[in-house]
């Protein structure tokens, strides 16, 4: 059966399929690029229309000023320059995606009212000084931890170090250590 596959393998004809089939693949992952970049081209011109000529004009001018600058300082100012707008993109990405787990899980975010207290409360305890008084409850509280309750924690330190453990073994594919220098070893 092996005798038979090697000569078809050799083949001419199969080697030509096989390399037309890879020009079409790189083509069509080519065009796939081309239309991803056109399509960031056109959200970043919708960006910039949307921000307003007073900001595209200030960003222009500071461009300009910063191009100017060479050496290392120049590669640096070039580096953050290149990520702007992935960072734009992926914040974009990461609000969109926030809106939909938000509506998602049918949460809303607290009443301006809720923030007003907590920092009123928050600024009253600074003015107060209370915060050493309520570390002391804390203390206090910790020395009346009953039996359950330290169970409960236990519990749940296991469950931690467990899941810390399998992720170990899981990013080293491997179920003991790491492998040293075996040159260190007395």
């Amino acid at each position: 059966m092996q005798s038979l596959a090697r000569p078809m393998l050799r083949s001419p004809v199969l080697r030509l399929a096989a390399r037309r089939s890879e020009s079409t693949a790189a083509q069509k992952a080519t065009e796939a690029a081309r239309d991803t970049a056109s399509k960031a081209k056109e959200g970043l011109s919708r960006v910039t229309t949307a921000a307003g000529p007073a900001i595209a004009g200030a960003a222009k001018g500071l461009t300009t000023a910063l191009g100017k600058v060479g050496g290392r300082t120049g590669k640096v100012i070039s580096f953050i320059e290149r990520q702007i707008p992935l960072v734009v993109y992926y914040s974009k990405v990461g609000l969109e995606v926030g809106k939909i787990v938000f509506h998602g899980q049918k949460m809303s975010p607290p009443s301006a009212a809720t923030f007003q207290t907590y920092y009123q409360n928050l600024l009253q305890s600074i003015q107060n000084r209370s915060f050493i008084q309520s570390s002391q409850n804390l203390i206090q509280s910790a020395r009346n931890i009953s039996t359950p309750q330290l169970a409960a924690g236990g519990v749940v330190v296991a469950e931690l170090l467990g899941f810390f453990t399998v992720g170990e073994m899981i990013g080293r594919f491997k179920l003991v250590g790491y492998r040293g220098e075996t040159g260190s070893h007395h």
